[in-house]
């Protein structure tokens, strides 16, 4: 048997490290077995899937060095490798199901699904529907049928009893069925969910082995069912501990940068990144903290992955970088790599349009790009100070735009010049007051170039990471406060495009 392994990210925004993380264990079993790895693209939420985010999710995976064997742009015997051009493929045995009984219709609506649910909640009940909770009368079936009502397709769940299924790092796992929902399959666009793609897509590219994040031990069950209607032999699973935040919570944007681009833009070499993430979760036979992938290939043993919750550091991760520069780069290799990261052609000509009417003479560069090629700014509340604005309407703007660019998908300095724009009105402000703490994060001074021309070529996660440090340096919300203002931003947020 070869072992076959994958990594299926969603196109959905930047590329996470999260994603580079489990890729990284996938790459390295199938590796060290001598075996294949497979990328796969799960573009079936297609209002968020942009072939923008794909490419990048490519060029960041390529970035840190690991490749795969097949993928969408290694066309192999098990394709396509892109969930959105496999849809009949899921209609063929989504249609199987429902011909053998194992999955039905469903013409609930909504808010019918929210009364259901609460009302098991009330009689202090799992909130896990079944079938007997969603079913319909015959005959408001056949009129919903003849109206064209929106339907999805649900998988049968037993009612009682215990799923039982084995990890490789956890053992044997027991959930209760009461715990598991009558499993969406196919949506009402005719797109399938996760679940579905999942399953047929890992059986017909042959995957023997499955690493996941932790979060998917509640699907196991599901996915153990469907592989039992379908007839097939499930992979072996193991659920990789999540990368945590120093306070112990999930990983996430809000408190941590999560974007490969943003530590590459940092200025992380790829290497000592790979290292790091390497090292969550799991170690060396000698215990060492630096080594290459190479070397975690030839060493590397699933049981060595430890299930503590391991927390990503950024200050330890600038530890290990400075070791991988001092010690793996020569002074021309610096010099060599430093050009690639701050003075490279592409990065340059989106800094040249911007800088060079502020520019009399080349010593004028550094003082007006200089924030362009850095990371934390070193400012103060003091550099907040504004005559039109009050030190609390500086820390509101600065976290409602946290608010607001943390769910912006279009990064383009139009989308976000409108967006501010839009937020700043209703909240009262003039744009260019509005947009004056913005200038102060994100480049340490309101006498500089656009402030949106500025956050496009910086990027989301580095722009998001500025303005929550500049809502640190001038206080974020208390906890009274932040329950009030969430209020408010909702409201005010309606009026985002």
């Amino acid at each position: 048997m070869t072992v076959r392994t994958r990594i299926a990210p969603s196109p959905t925004g930047d590329p996470h490290v999260g994603t580079a993380y489990i890729a990284l264990f996938n790459l390295a079993f199938a590796r060290q077995h001598g075996g294949e790895f497979i990328l796969r693209i799960e573009d079936t939420d297609q209002t968020r899937s942009t072939p923008e985010s794909e490419q990048a999710i490519l060029d960041s995976l390529r970035w840190l060095g690991m490749d795969w064997d097949e993928g969408p742009d290694k066309p192999g015997p098990h394709g396509p490798y892109r969930q959105s051009e496999r849809s009949e493929i899921y209609q063929k045995y989504t249609q199987q199901l429902l011909d053998e009984g194992k999955a039905f219709k469903c013409y609930r609506t909504a808010e019918e699904l929210d009364e259901l649910r609460n009302q098991r909640r009330e009689q202090g009940l799992q909130t896990a529907l079944k079938q007997s909770d969603l079913a319909l009368p015959a005959e408001e079936v056949s009129a919903r049928e003849a109206a064209n009502a929106p339907y999805v397709v649900r998988m049968q769940v037993p009612e009682e009893g215990v799923c039982v299924f084995d990890d490789l790092l956890r053992g044997t796992i027991e959930v209760e069925w009461s715990q598991v929902d009558c499993q969406i399959l196919m949506k009402s666009d005719g797109m399938p969910t996760y679940h579905l793609a999942n399953v047929v897509d890992d059986h017909l590219m042959e995957i023997t082995h499955v690493l996941r994040g932790e979060e998917w031990i509640s699907s196991a069950p599901k996915h153990q069912l469907l592989y039992k209607y379908f007839g097939w032999e499930m992979p072996a699973l193991c659920h990789m501990p999540l990368l945590r935040n120093p306070d112990k919570s999930k990983l996430s944007k809000r408190k941590n940068p999560t974007s490969i681009i943003y530590y590459q833009r940092m200025g992380y070499l790829a290497d000592a990144l790979l290292n790091y993430l390497a090292r969550m979760g799991w170690s060396m036979p000698d215990e060492r903290e630096k080594f290459s992938l190479e070397e975690m290939i030839a060493n590397f043993d699933i049981s060595r992955v430890s299930l503590g919750g391991p927390i990503f550091d950024q200050e330890k991760l600038s530890w290990l970088n400075g070791m991988w520069i001092r010690e793996d780069l020569s002074d021309e290799q610096f010099a060599q790599q430093f050009q690639q990261w701050a003075l490279n052609p592409e990065y340059l000509m989106q800094i040249i349009p911007l800088i060079k009417p502020r520019v009399e003479k080349f010593t004028d560069v550094a003082p007006v790009a200089g924030f362009l090629m850095s990371g934390m700014l070193s400012i103060t509340e003091e550099d907040f100070a504004h005559k039109s604005l009050e030190r609390d309407d500086v820390r509101k703007i600065l976290q409602y735009a946290s608010w607001m660019l943390d769910s912006e998908q279009q990064w383009n300095k139009d989308r976000l010049f409108s967006q501010c724009k839009t937020l700043g009105d209703a909240m009262g402000f003039k744009v260019r007051d509005f947009l004056y703490p913005l200038f102060i994060a994100i480049a340490g001074t309101s006498a500089s170039v656009s402030v949106v021309d500025s956050m496009q070529i910086l990027g989301p996660d580095m722009s998001r990471a500025r303005i929550r440090h500049a809502l640190n340096t001038v206080g974020g919300p208390s906890k009274k406060e932040a329950k009030r203002w969430e209020k408010e931003y909702r409201e005010l947020a309606k009026s985002l495009g």
